[in-house]
């Protein structure tokens, strides 16, 4: 069991002991933290207003009423989306005009695990430096100072805040409606069991998709499979398309909605790196702007940059540090190659529901097969790896050899590691939300990439 804090939040495994794992004294710990972080910009010493969402967790009502009534003990207004998406809840920040927002989501941890996300006014994740700031406030809060019986928040429970995300997504001038129901595509979702099966379908039904199939469609936060959406756990959404065959197109998405996998029509994955470049390659075919993704994507959003002739960027990994280059760069489009698309002219945050909209508008205005789109992006193979830690491991000190073992080659220390080779790179770096060291490697066949991987993990394995 596990309870990670780090300056994008909290996240732990449910029960257990206080600062072992995700208890309620830890969530309202860092709750009244938050609280007190954004009081800090508030000059005039108003009252906050706060929106909180959460996906279709087991422990999610649980983590829900205690983040609430802490806020609300705090002098904080709150609006609840209730079943949300985390991109749903980032927009409906904005939507009500809030000084910030809760997600209560593990995104793709398993079942037993929950979290809180946490956003600023603009309905972005807060900055490095808010989070060890915040992290700090946690650390003392003995004085903490509750509201009185006249000043405690109020509470307001809303249902608008998903199709309020459709309406942006539908207004979007690259969103196709009229090109996707002409297609007649047929569609099929694994929507794991949480709130992608609350957005998705409607989403669909009103781009004008009406032949639609939803697997694991009940938002029960049961689990059906292991949630991240990569291969291995897919097996269902692939077999089903198989044996079908007559699908266009399938959509996965992991419990809070903000990554998106896409099957090809013969329920082969059209891979996870490829998001992000079929939609970046759809954008860039109507408007010209720099792209960003982080170090552990693919070499092929570069490439199809360089293919319009627009700069590409690398950011550290995590959706803040993707956004902040994003910014930098005046970039129209950029995210994470797990299916993270960020498509700023809708939102600074990672979004499947305009994901799909972008992707099926691409796929329509192409003519095409899935697979036959896919062929058209340069043909790279990601392995991912990991190596469990333990306290006798560490990381600075892993992360200097590997550097200094490669020290020829091209070396970025932006984030861990990531060694340029000519044909190849592997990047190696300690997770955010995990006790793991993650090594991406990436070359032209999988055989490669896993040779390149396998003796990375062999050098640091002898380390120890």
């Amino acid at each position: 069991m596990a309870l990670i804090k780090s300056i994008s939040g909290i996240r732990g495994t449910i029960g257990g002991k206080r600062g072992e794992n995700l208890t309620p004294t830890d969530i309202m710990e860092l709750t009244a933290a938050f609280t007190l972080l954004l009081k800090e910009n508030i000059k005039d010493n108003r009252k906050l207003t706060l929106v909180v969402g959460r996906d279709a967790r087991v422990s999610g009502q649980m983590v829900n009423s205690i983040v609430c009534g802490t806020l609300q003990s705090m002098g904080v207004d709150v609006i609840d989306t209730g079943l949300s998406t985390t991109p749903t809840t980032e927009m409906a920040v904005t939507q009500y005009g809030a000084d910030g927002g809760i997600i209560i989501t593990a995104s793709h941890n398993p079942m037993q695990w929950n979290a809180l996300k946490l956003l600023n006014a603009k309905g972005e994740f807060i900055s490095a430096a808010e989070g060890k700031h915040l992290l700090e406030i946690a650390a003392l809060m003995d004085n903490i100072e509750y509201a009185d019986i006249n000043h405690i928040g109020h509470y307001k429970l809303v249902d608008n805040t998903i199709q309020h995300h459709i309406d942006k997504i539908l207004a979007l001038p690259l969103v196709n409606k009229e090109a996707i129901a002409k297609a007649n595509f047929r569609v099929i979702l694994d929507t794991i069991n949480s709130t992608g099966a609350l957005a998705l379908p409607p989403l669909l039904k009103q781009l004008g998709v009406t032949d639609v199939t939803v697997l694991n469609g009940e938002a029960n936060g049961i689990f059906s499979h292991t949630p991240e959406p990569i291969p291995e756990n897919l097996t269902g959404i692939a077999e089903t398309m198989r044996k079908d065959g007559h699908f266009d197109v399938g959509f996965v998405v992991d419990p809070d909605v903000d990554r998106l996998a896409i099957l090809q029509e013969d329920g082969t994955m059209f891979g996870e790196e490829y998001t992000l470049v079929a939609v970046s390659d759809y954008i860039l075919k109507h408007e010209k702007g720099n792209t960003v993704s982080n170090l552990s994507s693919s070499r092929a959003l570069r490439d199809v940059s360089e293919m319009y002739g627009v700069s590409y960027n690398a950011a550290a990994v995590g959706e803040v540090n993707v956004v902040e280059k994003m910014k930098e760069t005046n970039a129209i489009i950029g995210g994470e190659g797990n299916g993270g698309v960020i498509y700023p002219a809708l939102h600074y945050g990672r979004d499947a529901l305009v994901g799909i909209a972008l992707f099926l508008s691409h796929l329509a205005a192409e003519k095409c097969k899935c697979s036959e789109l896919r062929k058209r992006y340069p043909n790279y193979h990601i392995s991912k790896n990991k190596i469990e830690l333990d306290p006798k491991m560490s990381v600075p000190s892993i992360l200097n050899a590997v550097a200094q073992h490669y020290v020829n080659e091209t070396i970025s220390r932006i984030d861990g590691v990531k060694i340029d080779f000519t044909k190849s790179w592997a990047h190696i770096r300690s997770s955010n939300t995990e006790p793991i060291i993650r090594i991406y490697t990436e070359a032209a066949t999988e055989e490669e990439s896993q040779a390149l991987a396998s003796e990375i993990m062999s050098f640091i394995n002898k380390l120890n």
